[in-house]
């Protein structure tokens, strides 16, 4: 099983790095972002530290790896949170110090664009996580999400064997941050809808690999910031995708070349995350909704079985691009078990 270091996790009154390596959202929509540096101090009793890139619309992938670097080797940090994601932090990773951080590890948040960096972090032996970032976790409408809370305070402060649950309600749909009259309306959940299980009969354990499917694709392709395909034997693999909404060919086809190379069959379980079918410059009708997301479940087995047929596949697991975002350990320990359709994370 592959080695992986745990970073030493904070305590309240603790001071957290909040960092833009992706897009410096926060920019253009302060008011989310303002919000969830409140709710970390008042929710969390952190206290938030902002980088000169931050706030800054544009910078560059070297000053935005400048910022990265200050707060991995401040001794004052204790933990690293994103702001949110982006499309472009692939960019970040060739201006790295691979030493700096591996001397100075420190839990790393982030979804979507900031799989990147979890990827890196992965190469080098450092456990990250993936959820929990300001504005979508923290900056969430109306108030916080409890379920998403109570894995996130999980991760941060306690550590140990935590139970994945099924959310009792869910949204993928979002309002204008630009108006700041939505952040005070509380999200329209829908009812849950449990976890969908295949394959599989035994339990299994290992360790977290994956994030959002196409970052993932990316860096498939540079083939430049991965652990060599053998040491990923037995790991569990975790997707999901993001709200560009990528068609079930798409995700098909990504499962297939990850098959084609020979890597998808190495993992001994998928969790793929409950996808996004609605977006607010891209609204979709209940009908359309559920096309998409029976298409793209079509799309994820139909690889499995042609490639990995004997293990479980879990479909719709709260984590990434939806409401609640759950926070996985990437690098940490995982447990399915098919027949008592539990899931387990090593925070």
């Amino acid at each position: 099983m592959t080695c992986m270091l745990t970073p030493v996790r904070p305590r309240p009154g603790y001071r957290v790095a909040v960092l833009s390596p992706a897009a410096a959202l926060p920019a253009r929509l302060p008011a989310p972002f303002d919000l969830g540096l409140q709710r970390m101090r008042d929710e969390l009793d952190l206290v938030p530290v902002e980088y000169p890139t931050t706030r800054t619309w544009g910078a560059t992938p070297q000053e935005r790896a400048d910022d990265i670097h200050a707060a991995f080797a401040d001794p004052g940090i204790t933990v690293i949170i994103t702001s949110i994601g982006g499309n472009d932090q692939i960019k970040v990773l060739p201006h790295l110090d691979a030493e700096l951080i591996r001397s100075n590890p420190k839990p790393f948040y982030g979804i979507s664009d900031n799989t990147n960096l979890c990827l890196f972090l992965d190469r080098l032996g450092i456990v990250s996580y993936y959820g929990g970032t300001v504005m979508t976790t923290l900056g969430r409408f109306g108030s916080t999400s409890p379920h998403a809370m109570e894995a996130l305070r999980a991760a941060l402060f306690a550590g140990g064997w935590y139970d994945l649950r099924p959310a009792d309600g869910w949204t993928d749909m979002g309002k204008d941050w630009s108006d700041p009259a939505n952040l005070r309306a509380e999200p329209e959940l829908f009812p849950g809808t449990g976890w969908q299980w295949h394959g599989g009969d035994r339990p299994v354990e290992g360790r977290l690999w994956g994030g959002c499917l196409e970052i993932l694709d990316w860096n498939l392709r540079a083939n430049r910031w991965l652990r060599p395909d053998e040491e990923h034997q037995g790991r569990v693999l975790f997707l999901e995708t993001s709200e560009e909404m990528p068609s079930d060919s798409y995700v098909y086809e990504v499962l297939m070349c990850l098959g084609e190379r020979g890597l998808l069959q190495r993992f001994s379980a998928l969790l793929m995350g409950r996808p996004k079918a609605w977006e607010l410059m891209r609204p979709c009708t209940p009908e359309e909704r559920t096309a998409y997301v029976e298409a793209q479940h079509a799309a994820v087995l139909r690889a499995m079985t042609e490639y990995s047929p004997d293990v479980p596949v879990v479909l719709d697991v709260d984590l990434g691009h939806t409401d609640p975002q759950l926070v996985v350990p990437f690098g940490g320990r995982c447990r399915i078990d098919p027949t008592a359709q539990t899931i387990s994370v090593e925070y």
